[in-house]
């Protein structure tokens, strides 16, 4: 997940315990997902959507998280302040 901001996510799981909770969340769907597409569990179709929408709401907020640390610390770029959150 959102791997041009390798180093930001990094720092923040070690400083910000919220950031760390959604980041393994995050995780954790994308795990339960890729099981239910493979059969490894067994899910209908619209319970595999509304993780799909929790982890996507999940990325958003992490990426909220990362775009105000980056701007906090001054390295916003022009395509940060063009992402839509």
């Amino acid at each position: 997940m959102l791997h041009e901001y390798r180093d930001e996510i990094h720092e923040l799981k070690l400083a910000n315990a919220h950031f760390a909770k959604i980041f393994e969340q995050h995780n954790e769907l994308d795990q339960k997902i890729e099981d239910a597409v493979s059969n490894r569990i067994i899910l209908t179709d619209q319970e595999v959507e509304v993780l799909k929408k929790e982890k996507l709401r999940l990325k958003d907020e992490a990426l909220k998280i990362i775009l105000n640390y980056r701007k906090m610390l001054g390295l916003s770029s022009e395509i940060d302040s063009k992402i839509q959150v």
